[in-house]
């Protein structure tokens, strides 16, 4: 079979977090087709498979740019991933889990075969998917979306449809009351476990709209979700059988709920059971809307960050990054800006590393509400950034690891330290403020390791609050300013606790 291939000019704009370190650049498109790239993945051939949000699955060869139409009839293609040879890819649309694959060797799919497709759909336009990943047996994991207060259900439902789990008949002081976001169908607000044969099994509940999950180096499972009702900012969760990640709607469905309406239940017996988020982005300073948590499974050939997860930013041009360490058993850490603005646009929805670890591919839609569409890449110079690598939790402070030596002058001075602590509202209303802002006086900075160090003891410490850290005046020894403008870590537990 003969295939046709067209491109678009290629436009390159620098990063500005650090400019000499990320290169931007934007990707050619097929010029047939919106430019709605939903989520994208390379294939055991090195093909980049691109998604696009009308249904469509395009593939590129990263050395000629050249793309040719590979699959279609997808509702809204939102994840994609390698599968076991080259031409086969698994993807998850609205309906169901779809093996995709070229049997005959031409170049195009013929083979489309659902793997699960066992959860509910109401027709809401806020119903969206997360996933698919894969764990090192196989097993699939998705995540689903609530469905938005602002619209009903539209026939024809998929599944039991409920009314419970929205509003409640009783509305005593204490409980829930009512939701924004609902869950009127089987498992939204859920992850799900899938096995390669197609059994299903819901494995947590809370979300509001987990958009993008990802796997860390221990191969422990991680979502991001948006900030809304009962979610204060844009959380990165760490997903474990049975967990509460704290919206009340998707509870509806959880076997160990009982079967009782959650909006009927008492806040507190709710706060008693959530699992806290690893990570709390601080909303818009940071995150607006998070997405597809990603390892760094690089080894130091995307930049010095390796074994972090690269976190997508929808609502703003940034990718961020998230800096995981178990405390208690439990996960927490620092969040940071990766890069920022100055050719990256907005709409970051799904990345992928290319096969030599050096570039970061990103997928750019505007869903349904607005925003820059396309496919960029992020490529690492090979210039080391004078940044702030690590964050991590003391028994009296923090302990920061620079990625390259830091001026000891600069670096000693506790003043150059700003810190302040505050927690996220766990309640109804759309989002929270930063509540209970505090100043963290920085007692010392002791700087060790020949500069890649500094000790930071603070004053006081205390659990379940986000602490916001602003260094100014900080340089490198070989005089480079330092990248890192904020730092937030998210302090569940405390160490000696």
């Amino acid at each position: 079979m003969r295939l046709s291939f067209a491109l678009v000019a290629a436009e390159i704009a620098m990063a500005q977090v650090p400019s000499s370190s990320y290169r931007v650049e934007n990707v050619p498109l097929p010029r047939e087709i919106a430019p709605e790239v939903s989520s994208i993945a390379f294939g055991k051939d090195g093909m980049l498979a691109a998604a696009f949000r009308r249904g469509y699955v395009y593939l590129m060869d990263p050395a000629t740019q050249r793309w040719r139409k590979f699959a279609e009839g997808f509702q809204t293609p939102l994840g994609i991933i390698a599968a076991d040879k080259p031409g086969e890819y698994y993807v998850t649309h609205l309906p169901e889990l779809t093996r995709v694959a070229d049997e005959d060797g031409d170049g195009v799919a013929d083979t489309y075969e659902t793997i699960a497709d066992g959860w509910g759909m109401s027709g809401n336009y806020h119903e969206f998917i997360g996933g698919p990943v894969r764990d090192r047996e196989g097993n699939f994991y998705v995540s689903l979306g609530l469905s938005s207060g602002a619209a009903d259900p539209r026939p024809p439902v998929r599944g039991e449809l409920t009314v419970r789990g929205r509003t409640s008949k009783s509305a005593k002081p204490g409980t829930v009351g009512r939701v924004s976001h609902y869950s009127p169908t089987y498992g939204r607000g859920c992850s799900f476990k899938i096995t390669p044969q197609g059994k299903l099994t819901l494995l947590s509940c809370g979300f509001r709209q987990p958009n993008g999950l990802g796997f860390n180096a221990d191969g422990d499972l991680f979502a991001a979700d948006n900030q809304g009702d009962w979610v204060g900012t844009s959380p990165l969760h760490h997903i474990t059988p049975g967990a509460f990640h704290g919206h009340p709607a998707g509870l509806n469905w959880a076997p160990w709920f009982g079967g009782k309406d959650p909006v009927e239940a008492e806040v507190a017996d709710l706060e008693k059971m959530r699992k806290l988020p690893a990570i709390q982005f601080p909303q818009n300073d940071m995150g607006g809307s998070v997405c597809q948590p990603l390892l760094d499974s690089t080894n130091g050939a995307f930049g010095p960050y390796a074994g972090q997860m690269l976190v997508p930013e929808w609502t703003y041009p940034r990718i961020l990054r998230a800096d995981l360490e178990k405390i208690g058993g439990q996960y927490q850490g620092a969040a940071f800006i990766l890069v920022e603005g100055n050719g990256l646009r907005a709409g970051n929805n799904r990345v992928a590393l290319s096969p030599d670890g050096k570039s970061l591919y990103t997928a750019q839609t505007s869903r349904i509400w607005g925003t820059s569409e396309g496919l960029q890449r992020i490529t690492f110079t090979g210039r080391t950034p004078m940044d702030i690598q690590h964050m991590r939790l003391t028994r009296t402070g923090f302990s920061l690891v620079f990625t390259k030596p830091v001026d000891a002058a600069t670096a000693s001075n506790p003043a150059n330290y700003s810190m302040i602590h505050y927690y996220y509202k766990y309640h109804a209303v759309y989002g929270s403020p930063k509540t209970g802002i505090t100043p963290v006086k920085v007692m010392s900075a002791v700087v060790a390791d020949g500069g890649r160090r500094v000790e930071l003891a603070v004053d006081k410490l205390v659990a379940r609050r986000v602490y916001e850290l602003r260094p100014a005046n900080l340089k490198g020894l070989d005089g480079d300013p330092l990248a890192t403008k904020e730092a937030a870590y998210t302090l569940n537990q405390l160490r000696d606790e």
